[in-house]
């Protein structure tokens, strides 16, 4: 069983944001920033790419609902509205969630490297290759 599976059952404390029949988000226990909350499905599923359109539906929706509140809440400019997909893209445990990631600055946290460290791609060979999938 996985970690947020855990939580969702009550078997690990959390510092829960919002519970439904449906979604919980709780308080990140790493806080990258004052108010770092995940926000996930109470049905088990690995991440995005499996998650049926119903239940991401669903948990995005409160995403959106919950980063305005806390970003109002907690007086944040902005915020990151994060999910990683696969060990590769850093996700670290297999059950889909969201981060929402209150911004205060440029400063207060350094959230991923956007600059490549390459040489530009074929953007139309690219475009071929998903179009043609």
């Amino acid at each position: 069983m996985c970690i947020f599976c855990d939580i969702i059952e009550g078997k690990i404390p959390s510092k829960k944001v919002y519970e439904d029949d449906d979604v919980l988000a709780i308080l990140d226990i790493s806080q990258l920033t004052r108010g770092h909350t995940l926000v996930m499905p109470k049905k088990h599923v690995a991440n995005i790419l499996e998650c049926d359109e119903e239940t991401l539906t669903k948990v995005i929706k409160f995403t959106r609902r919950l980063a305005g509140q806390i970003t109002s809440a907690l007086k944040a400019p902005g915020c990151n509205i994060l999910n990683n997909c696969n060990p590769e893209a850093e996700q670290s445990v297999m059950h889909l969630h969201f981060h929402i990631i209150p911004r205060y600055g440029n400063e207060d946290c350094q959230i991923s490297d956007f600059h490549p460290t390459h040489e530009p791609y074929d953007l139309d060979e690219i475009l071929k290759e998903i179009a043609n999938n």
